[in-house]
Parts: C-alpha cells; sequence; structure tokens
C-alpha cells in the first residue's frame, strides 16, 4: 500500500512559446504567440506568460490575439523542433523511473515509488528533475506531487511556471475542496452548467453533495466525479506512452457552405488519418468528427465502428454521416476527423469481411508513397487539393510512443505521445460533447 506521495506529475511551463524564447534572447520577456500569421485563419496553439497577461490563451483565434496583443510576436509553429524537445526532456524524466507515462508533447506521469533508494523522497526527485531540465534544455518545468495522478495534474498546474507544489497523504480532499470546479477531470461546460443548479461553484462543493442528487442528474458518471472531488483516482502510472488517438484538423481560408469542398476536405483528413494508423500499426474503432461554424459554435460527434479498420473508406463514410446533419444551413470555419479505440489489428478471421484484394491495393500505394513521397499517389478526386498529403501528420501529435526509461545507448525509440485530455466519461455513439472550452 502505497503510503506516500509517489506519483509526480510534470508539466513543461508554455512548452512551444518557451523554445522559442529560448533560442531567440531577443523575445525573452517579450508576449510571444505560436500559431502562425495573425492575418490568417487559425488559432493560437501557445502563448508565453507575457501574452498571457494580455488574455491571449491556446485555441484563441488568431485575430483575436492579435487585438489583444497588437505588440505580440507571432511566430509559426515548428513541429520538428518541438518534438525534439520533448525527446530530450523524457529522456531526463525517464532517468528517474521506468514507470513514466507520456500524456502529450509537454506532460508525462511518473511513479517514483522504487526510485527512493537513489534519488531520495519524491519532493527531492521534483526538484532534481526541475534543476536537469533547466541546465540541460534550457527550460522551466512546474511540478505536482501526491498519491494520485488526478491531485499531483492539479498540484502541477497551481503555481506555474517553475512550481513545485506537494499534497501529502490523506490531505488530497482538503487541497482540492477549495479550488473551482473547472479544475476537476471530467467537467466540461454543460456538467457545470448543471452543477452550477446546485450551488457547485468549488470541487468541494461537488464533494459535499449526496451522490443519488449527482447520479440522477448526470448518470452513473456522476459517482466517479464525487470520487475524484475527494481526490480519490485508482489510475495507476501505466508506462505506456502509446497515442489513445489519431486527428487530423483543417481551418477553412474563407468560412464555407459549399458541400463539395466540405466532403473533398473529409476525404483528405480521412486519407491522412487511415496512413498514421496504418504507419503506426494500429487500427481504431471509433470515428469521431469536429465541426465548427463561422459563429465558433463548436460540436463533436463520435460512432462505434462495425469493425476496426486502418483504411480511410470506411473511415470517410462514417464521417461523412456524421458531419452531414451538422453542416447544413452552416457556414463552416473548421473540420476535423479523429480516430480513438485504437488497438493492434486483430488476426483475420474465417468470415472476415475485409477485401484482401483492397488491402493489398493500400499496402502497394503505401510502399509508393514511401518510396516516391507522399503526394506521389493520390485520389482523382482530391488532385490539386492542398490537404491532399495522405502521408502527412500533424507535427504535434505523433501516433506513436517511445517507452521511455533506462534505454540502451543510441537506441532508437518511437515519438512522444499526442495530447491527451483530463479523463471523462466517454461519450455514447453520435453524442454531442458540446462547445470546446
Amino acid at each position: 500500500m502505497r503510503t506516500g506521495p509517489t506519483i509526480l506529475h510534470v508539466d513543461l511551463d508554455a512548452f512551444f512559446a518557451a523554445v522559442e524564447q529560448r533560442d531567440r534572447p531577443e523575445l525573452r520577456g517579450r508576449p510571444v504567440i505560436v500559431g502562425g500569421d495573425p492575418r490568417a485563419r487559425g488559432v493560437v496553439s501557445a502563448a508565453s506568460y507575457e501574452a498571457r497577461a494580455f488574455g491571449v490563451h491556446s485555441a484563441m483565434p488568431l485575430r483575436t490575439a492579435a487585438a489583444l496583443c497588437p505588440a505580440g510576436a507571432f511566430l509559426p509553429v515548428d513541429g520538428a523542433k518541438y518534438r525534439r524537445e520533448s525527446r530530450r526532456v523524457m529522456e531526463i524524466l525517464g532517468r528517474f523511473t521506468p514507470l513514466l507515462e507520456q500524456v502529450s508533447i509537454d506532460e508525462a506521469f511518473l511513479d517514483v515509488a522504487g526510485s527512493e533508494a537513489l534519488f531520495g523522497p519524491p519532493e527531492e526527485i521534483a526538484r532534481r528533475i526541475k534543476a536537469a531540465v533547466r541546465d540541460e534544455v534550457g527550460l522551466t518545468a512546474s511540478v505536482g506531487v501526491a498519491t494520485t495522478k488526478l491531485v499531483a495534474k492539479v498540484a502541477s498546474d497551481l503555481r506555474k511556471p517553475d512550481g513545485l507544489v506537494v499534497v501529502p497523504p490523506g490531505e488530497e480532499a482538503a487541497f482540492l475542496a477549495p479550488l473551482p470546479i473547472r479544475r476537476l477531470w471530467g467537467v466540461g461546460e454543460q456538467t457545470r452548467v448543471v452543477l452550477a443548479e446546485h450551488g457547485v461553484r468549488t470541487i468541494g462543493d461537488l464533494a459535499a453533495l449526496p451522490v443519488d442528487v449527482l447520479v440522477r442528474r448526470l448518470g452513473a458518471h456522476a459517482a466517479t466525479l464525487h470520487e475524484r472531488a475527494r481526490g480519490i483516482d485508482s489510475s495507476p502510472v501505466t508506462g505506456d506512452v502509446a497515442a489513445k488517438s489519431v486527428s487530423h484538423e483543417h481551418t477553412f481560408d474563407v468560412d464555407t457552405a459549399d458541400a463539395e469542398v466540405i466532403e473533398r476536405t473529409l476525404l483528405a483528413l480521412s486519407e491522412g488519418v487511415a496512413s498514421r494508423l496504418r504507419a503506426g500499426g494500429v487500427r481504431a474503432s471509433t470515428v469521431a468528427v469536429k465541426v465548427r461554424d463561422s459563429g465558433f459554435h463548436t460540436v463533436t460527434r463520435q460512432r462505434t465502428l462495425p469493425e476496426p479498420t486502418d483504411l480511410a473508406d470506411p473511415i470517410f463514410r462514417t464521417a461523412l454521416d456524421l458531419v452531414r446533419p451538422e453542416v447544413r444551413g452552416r457556414r463552416i470555419r473548421l473540420l476535423g476527423v479523429g480516430a480513438h479505440g485504437l488497438g493492434e489489428p486483430a488476426q483475420m478471421g474465417l468470415f472476415a469481411t475485409e477485401d484482401p484484394r483492397r488491402r493489398r491495393a493500400v499496402e502497394a500505394q503505401d510502399e509508393i508513397r514511401r518510396k516516391y513521397g507522399s503526394r506521389a499517389l493520390t485520389r482523382a478526386r482530391l488532385l490539386g487539393d492542398p490537404l491532399a498529403d495522405p502521408g502527412g501528420r500533424d507535427p504535434l501529435q505523433p501516433l506513436r510512443a517511445r517507452r521511455v526509461g533506462r534505454a540502451r545507448p543510441g537506441a532508437e525509440g518511437l515519438e512522444g505521445a499526442g495530447e491527451a485530455g483530463g479523463a471523462g466519461s466517454a461519450a455514447r455513439p453520435d453524442e454531442e460533447q458540446g462547445p470546446e472550452r
């Protein structure tokens, strides 16, 4: 039984912006906004703390950020550089424990229960990690130390940048109680609205509510939320850093209601997702879509497939079926296609429905693209489409992750996991997830 806080959550501070400020001394102390040209259509990927003082935050439209912070330095996203720096940080973390679970490009959980004899108590390990990241990579990290992943993650966010917060065992509920309810995993905008009707503003308010009241209003998931509000979280640090999903998005230069443009975009996005699934040797059991209209209202929907796939056609058909009801009568700003429920391809059964000829054709196309470039082959419908790059990949959400621990010198691993959000209830098929936060 765990007797002390041995779980660390390490979170790099304003990662993309901090890398740029490190590499360009003239940007230090200035508001830096990573995302691209503020005159273009797009959103903020990261903002330095100087930019955040003006109200700029990630996922904000770049034009809004420019209006709030006209003197800011707007920089393009350099995915290759950020992945490289992420790998350097994860290698440092792997020195302290083999139980390292990378959950996004800039954050990871560690369980250091077996490392105290070598490196000291968890708080000392946290200090060593912070010092190593600062000295070797030139970045700052905030660390939370607790008995559970949930509490460690909340703790790491409280004193940014360069923070260190330790929550002693037995004090989890008291630590969480005064914090706003938005900090709890699984509490989105719609759930906050429901909880506000019961006077819930803080995590402690939620913990004080009777479970049966919560279940009546929110369903079975409410019982899990109630446990989290008291700091209870049994999920272990797995050491498994493989991505949980694959997704591609596109923001249109001009909002569109053209059905052909929307369908071609979905097809190109589906091709990219399927290509990454095959490259990673996994298949997806669920397809998800994101639709954002000209008023910035965003919905996501998802559907479980009859059987897992890594082919573009079933992903596209499902995505198109999900998107059509959401685009009628609306001008669309952004579309996204995602694949979830990833798993290793099972051996084809005796009555498998997949056409083996189709499989061989797709594998041949993949081989040609590997040899001659990702644009060597494309569908006729996508000729001339700037999105038609089946081999392309979102540079900030690599598909497969390397297991970072005590690797052999010179051993080359796979890339860090794509970003993962807080744990919440899985959506029902076709369920609307509501506006993004």
